[in-house]
């Protein structure tokens, strides 16, 4: 059974987790959004100023559709290109990659046809790694457990 600590960046104690539906769609579709790298979720937490990490436990539910991209593959740049022109999925739980805003302005690029999908891939190979996990479902979220957070400022 995977477990892991897992850290969602906010504004606010997120100590009870909720599946908001935002204005724009996210690269997972809606969901609530963690990861695993907490450099990058005070990025989250900062971006206007002082936040909080919020921290979790995560213990993977076998019996729930989890869809993982390990890395950033075509599949992957298909299933965000998906989600963020506002196709739903059926998965509980999906993991991967994030395409950050820079990321994001490439595929946005390749959606609108200005650059080629092996440009795409030239441009986005110097990034540094992102991390999400996003759980979007009921059942997804009883997977995990607030343990804590801690304030953090920009």
């Amino acid at each position: 059974m995977r477990k892991m600590m897992i850290y969602h960046g906010s504004t606010q104690i997120v100590s009870e987790p909720e599946i908001k539906i935002a204005k724009y769609h996210k690269d997972f579709y809606y969901g609530f959004y963690c990861t695993i790298i907490r450099e990058q979720a005070v990025r989250w937490a900062t971006r206007f100023g002082e936040g909080y990490i919020n921290m979790y436990e995560y213990v993977e539910n076998p019996n729930l559709k989890i869809l993982r991209f390990e890395a950033m593959t075509e599949e992957w740049l298909d299933f965000i290109i998906n989600c963020r022109t506002g196709h739903p999925h059926t998965y509980d739980i999906v993991e991967g990659p994030m395409a950050n805003d820079t990321i994001f302005n490439y595929v946005q690029g390749f959606v609108d046809g200005k650059i080629s999908r092996n440009a795409f891939w030239e441009l986005a190979k110097f990034k540094r790694p992102t991390h999400q996990i996003s759980f979007h479902t009921i059942a997804a979220l009883k997977t995990i457990h607030f343990i804590g957070e801690e304030k953090v400022y920009g």
